[in-house]
């Protein structure tokens, strides 16, 4: 019977891996629209005043907060929302979140399946169940216990 032999990788070869995942990442389809999509943000006027207003105004509302005139802050929460309103109305700025959140999904489906496959491969190896994500290890009985079933 031939055992099966463990192989184990050091700090830097894993880092390394990860280095070269994130380079098929940033090779991906999702992050090439997602690059056209933030050129055509920059270049575009309209959005760019809009962005420009909106942070003129958070900057207000900071003064406002540090010279304590929380009075005039939600009418210039108001102006804020109206203006967010109108750039998030942008067929560009669309297309542009759009792509942030396929960005978000795939990044969110590889974490997934790496904390998956790591947490399988570990109960597989330690013999236990990956249906019931249980290893297998003997458990020790709680302290206090005696095993029994408490009832008989």
């Amino acid at each position: 019977m031939e055992e099966k032999e463990e192989r184990t990788l050091d700090y830097s070869s894993i880092v390394g891996q990860a280095r070269e995942l994130a380079d098929l990442i940033a090779d991906s389809e999702e992050v090439a629209r997602f690059k056209q999509a933030e050129e055509k943000i920059s270049g575009n006027a309209k959005v760019q005043t809009l962005i420009t207003r909106i942070k003129q105004k958070q900057k207000q509302i900071v003064s406002f907060e540090h010279n304590r005139r929380y009075d005039l802050i939600p009418e210039m929460e108001k102006e804020i929302d109206a203006l967010q309103d109108e750039l998030d109305a942008i067929p560009i700025v669309v297309e542009f979140k759009q792509t942030q959140e396929d960005i978000n999904e795939l990044l969110q489906m590889v974490t997934n399946v790496i904390a998956n496959s790591v947490s399988e491969k570990i109960i597989v190896s330690t013999g236990g169940d990956p249906l019931y994500n249980d290893t297998g290890h003997p458990k020790a009985k709680p302290e206090g216990t005696d095993g029994g079933c408490g009832t008989c």
